[in-house]
Parts: C-alpha cells; sequence; structure tokens
C-alpha cells in the first residue's frame, strides 16, 4: 500500500513536469527517449479508479469549472418584421429629421441661381455671392433699383448730403439755442435765419451767407454780439445794425465786403480783418462817439490812413498788412496839451504796412508804449 502510494505521488510529479512550459522546450531540444519513460497507466488507472478520478489535462490544484457560470451562446433569434404603415411611419419620420441640402436653382426657371435651403450660409465655397447692402424698406432681392448697387460696376455709390428744408424749419430746430445764445455755425446757411427776439448772442460762423439785410436783425432788441467768421458776404446795408441798442460786439472778420456799415456807438468790439475795405471803405469819424470802444481790428485790408478820431477808451487797434504810409503827429496824442496823456492805447500794430515810425516821434509822446512798426 505504502508502495502504491508513492508511485502515484510520483505520477503526479512527473505529470506537472510534463505540463510545465520548460519541460516541453528541453524535450524539443535533446530529443529524449519516451520510451524509457513508458508508464503502465491504464493498469494504474484500473487498480486506483475508485481512490483518485481525475481527467486529461486538469491537477489537483486546478479549479472545477461550473457549467451554469459558462455564457450562454450569442443566437440571432429571428425579429418579427414590421407592417407596411409602420415602415411607412418611419421612412417620413427619417425623411423629417434629415437636414435639407441646398439646392441651385437654374437661370431660367426664375430665380436669380442662389443657393436656397436654411444651410445655405452655413455651407461656405459652395458658390460666390455678392454682398447686399441692406436699405431701409427695401427687398433682398438682387438686380432691384433699390439695392445701392450700379448696374455696371456693381460698386455702391457715394450717399448724397441729405437736403435739408432750412428755409421752412424753424431756427432752433436747425440751430442750436441755448438761453438766448443761438448757434448756426457750419450749416451752409444763405442767410441770416429768423432769429428768437430774446436773442443775444448769434454765432454764423462758415457758412454761406452772401448779403446781410437790414431786416436780418429787426427788432432784436437784446442783442449784443454778432459773428458772422469765414462767410461769403460781399455786401451790408448801411443801416443793418444801427437798430440794435444793446449791441456791443461785431465780428465780420474773413468775408469780402469793402464797406464797413455804420454801428451804433455802443459798440466794444469790432473786428473786420481779412477784407476788401479800402481809402473809402469807412465812414468819416466812424468811431468818434463810441465811448465804450476798447478793441478795433482792421487787419489785411486796403486801408491807407489811420482812422481819427479814436475815442479814448481805444486800447488796442490792429492795422496790419495794409496800406498805409504816413502819420500826423496828433494822430494820438493834442498837440495843443502837453500834459495830455493817453494811458489806455497800449497796443498799436503798424507792421506791414510801408509807413516809417521814426520821421514822426511826436506822434507818441503822449502814449504809454511806441507802435509797433518799422522803424527806417
Amino acid at each position: 500500500m505504502r508502495m502504491l502510494v508513492r508511485l502515484v505521488l510520483g505520477l503526479l510529479v512527473l505529470k506537472a513536469v510534463v505540463a510545465g512550459p520548460r519541460f516541453s522546450r528541453q524535450v524539443d531540444l535533446d530529443s529524449y527517449d519516451s520510451a524509457n519513460y513508458d508508464v503502465d497507466l491504464d493498469n494504474l488507472n484500473s487498480e486506483n479508479q475508485d481512490i483518485y478520478d481525475y481527467d486529461d489535462g486538469l491537477t489537483i490544484d486546478d479549479p472545477q469549472i461550473e457549467i451554469g457560470t459558462l455564457a450562454p451562446p450569442d443566437y440571432n433569434y429571428p425579429v418579427p418584421e414590421a407592417s407596411l404603415e409602420e415602415q411607412e411611419q418611419e421612412e417620413e419620420e427619417e425623411e423629417e429629421e434629415m437636414p435639407l441640402k441646398p439646392q441651385l436653382i437654374p437661370q431660367g426657371s426664375g430665380g436669380s441661381g442662389v443657393l436656397m435651403g436654411p444651410d445655405t450660409q452655413k455651407e461656405e465655397g459652395l458658390l460666390p455671392t455678392t454682398p447686399e447692402t441692406p436699405q431701409e424698406g427695401a427687398g433682398t432681392v438682387e438686380g432691384s433699383v433699390g439695392s445701392g448697387l450700379t448696374p455696371d460696376t456693381g460698386e455702391p455709390d457715394e450717399p448724397d448730403e441729405p437736403v435739408i428744408d432750412r428755409k421752412g424749419m424753424p431756427t432752433c430746430l436747425l440751430c442750436t439755442c441755448l438761453g438766448g445764445s443761438v448757434y448756426c455755425d457750419d450749416l451752409k446757411l444763405d442767410s441770416v435765419p429768423p432769429l428768437p427776439k430774446d436773442t443775444t448772442h448769434f454765432y454764423a460762423r462758415y457758412n454761406r451767407i452772401t448779403k446781410i439785410n437790414k431786416s436780418d436783425f429787426a427788432f432784436l432788441n437784446k442783442l449784443k454780439r454778432i459773428d458772422l467768421t469765414a462767410n461769403e458776404i460781399t455786401s451790408v446795408d448801411d443801416r443793418a445794425f444801427m437798430a440794435l441798442p444793446e449791441l456791443e460786439e461785431l465780428v465780420i472778420r474773413e468775408n469780402h465786403i469793402s464797406q464797413l456799415p455804420a454801428l451804433p456807438e455802443t459798440m466794444t468790439l469790432i473786428d473786420a480783418s481779412h477784407n476788401n475795405i479800402g481809402t473809402k471803405g469807412i465812414h468819416n469819424e466812424a468811431f468818434k462817439d463810441m465811448t465804450s470802444l476798447l478793441y478795433l481790428y482792421l487787419t489785411d485790408n486796403h486801408v491807407d490812413y489811420i482812422p481819427v478820431p479814436l475815442p479814448d477808451s481805444l486800447r488796442s487797434l490792429h492795422l496790419q498788412r495794409n496800406n498805409i504810409q504816413m502819420m500826423h503827429e496828433d494822430t494820438f496824442c493834442n498837440l495843443k496839451d502837453f500834459n495830455y496823456i493817453r494811458n489806455a492805447l497800449e497796443d498799436i500794430r503798424l507792421d506791414g504796412n510801408p509807413i516809417n515810425l521814426s520821421r514822426t516821434p511826436q506822434a507818441y509822446i503822449c502814449l504809454p508804449r511806441i507802435p509797433i512798426g518799422d522803424l527806417i
């Protein structure tokens, strides 16, 4: 019995060695003779069948596999075919879910050869498209008159300037009214618009006004300042400003006037520079009674004399670049009263005139400063 147990254990060890990969490789290399290791397995199995029962390929340590745990085979069971109505319904649902693809309408079918469909804008590179300029109240039909494109070049037209009926428009809609000030600068005006009666300051610079009429400033009893710089004024009615009892400042520079109009005695500033005022363009003793006049600017004109007499209130006199050739000794001073001193007149500009100031030294003895100009 002990001998039999040893034999069975030896057989199991031998079988485990044979099943190992190392033994199989060694057998292939050395090619041992299998007859030397032949064992009568049949007798051994018959004698010990009631003791041990095992299958080929299994050892004692190998786990037994339960049949119930095996995965069932993958059978393809037949699926019942759907009815004809259900198939049609599924096909309709698939057609609804499919996105519409762009279609090309031929030119002769009444279309314009553009891509149609909701995904047309997302598709790039299918057909070149021409950008359209959207216009208010116009459709999107290509080639229409209101598309803003010229039929020949296809380029957008330059927008024209809006035409404004300035004659019928209220002044405070056309201009800007702030309190008593009215601003009408750079509006392409060709005449003075009707002004509110409470206007105190009027500005109409950089326009196209050509003439000042007597009625333009009628009944404006509160008007204090008028600024008409850089217009195209060629003539001014001589009495256009005389009916303004509160007028103090008139700026009419950079125009084309040749005659300075009559002005009320209330003036404090007169600027008529850069015009065409000549020898006869200023009234005789035009500034004598203006006892509040402070600034008189007649630069860049054709004046050939200093418009005397000048009021004692005058502080600044600008006559640059005119045609003044001489000056009298009593132009600024009083030769009969050597104690007379004219302290207010501190700014006299005569540069750019063909006059030699050194020839009339007595004309400046009453002034706090010598005029600016050529001394040679």
